[in-house]
């Protein structure tokens, strides 16, 4: 593999704002790198940034610089780069784009990260698509460039699932990933060696954004995709959404359910039990374990969910 020019113990800034974020952080601390910045995404601006993590605390704890930030690109922070004469500037947990001019800022390299084994799933909403089992986990770290996660692989480490995670569990699973390929690589880097491969551009697919409409439930579906689908868009993401009349339901957690033999209606509850209910599906039928916006006390066996169109139209359109 060829290797980049790189000094020992490099200056290092990173910045983020999730716990992918923060678990890079925390290795670079562990292995003593010469952390120069830490830039966090100010917790103002975070209402909508699923997984936030504030790396301020975890910077002063290790006594780093450290500096809060809402836009990447905004100029204070390409002259520190430059003031401070970083090296690698890990760019880490982040969707906004590096402009050009703070990508050529450090004097070696931008390193990202993307959990999907590359080249194969860039783009967005990965943790949720690796759920729908459209792509494969895994931590991958790379040399940014002005591409969409198409920068050369320094590290990657695949992530091994099983089929029934829900989102944190697979976020968790792909944090031991991220630590095994930090362990592989930052003493190498500390060294002065960053050896790197290409991206097989043959091999390279993309993910589609989603977004929370994406999560509504056509209980038309057979069980087993109804289910996924929840798992996919479970915390810390949107939740799946039916209705109850007016009232939304948000569903975050859902198992197929065998036990009886009942005919029914897709979208109709079948079965009150004791912490939860069973909803016909497509062909067999689903119990919502986990969900808030309606009480179990509010719902009648034989009451019907689904999309109500009125009601997004008006959230949509009129509400704003």
């Amino acid at each position: 593999m060829p290797n980049l020019s790189l000094p020992k113990n490099p200056r290092i800034a990173i910045a983020g704002s999730v716990n992918s974020s923060a678990r890079v952080l925390r290795k670079l601390i562990e292995h003593n790198m010469n952390v120069q910045w830490v830039l966090g995404l100010d917790p103002a601006v975070s209402k909508n940034v699923s997984g936030f993590n504030d790396l301020g605390p975890i910077a002063e704890s290790a006594s780093l610089d450290f500096s809060y930030f809402q836009k990447l690109n905004d100029d204070w922070i390409l002259q520190g780069i430059k003031d401070r004469e970083i090296d690698l500037f890990f760019v880490i947990g982040l969707s906004q784009l590096v402009r050009k001019d703070l990508l050529d800022a450090p004097k070696v390299s931008c390193i990202g990260y993307h959990p999907t084994h590359l080249p194969k799933g860039r783009g967005r909403a990965a943790i949720a698509w690796i759920i729908m089992e459209k792509v494969n986990a895994a931590a991958s770290f790379f040399l940014l460039d002005e591409g969409t996660d198409s920068g050369h692989i320094i590290a990657q480490k695949p992530t091994k699932l099983d089929g029934t995670e829900y989102p944190q569990e697979v976020i968790d699973k792909i944090m031991v990933s991220i630590d095994e390929a930090m362990d592989e690589v930052l003493p190498d880097m500390k060294e002065g060696i960053l050896a790197y491969q290409e991206q097989d551009e043959t091999q390279a697919s993309y993910l589609g954004k989603r977004a929370p409409s994406d999560g509504y439930l056509d209980f038309e579906l057979p069980a087993v995709d109804l289910q996924r689908l929840i798992r996919a868009v479970s915390h810390p993401l949107p939740g799946g959404i039916t209705f109850l009349g007016d009232k939304e339901i948000k569903v975050w957690r859902a198992e197929v359910w065998n036990s009886e033999d009942i005919v029914g209606v897709p979208g109709r509850i079948v079965k009150l039990l004791e912490n939860s209910f069973v909803v016909c599906t497509g062909d067999k039928h689903l119990e919502i374990i986990d969900w808030e916006g309606v009480e179990l006390s509010e719902l009648i066996e034989g009451q019907k969910l689904g999309i109500n169109w009125v009601v997004l139209y008006r959230k949509l359109f009129v509400n704003g």
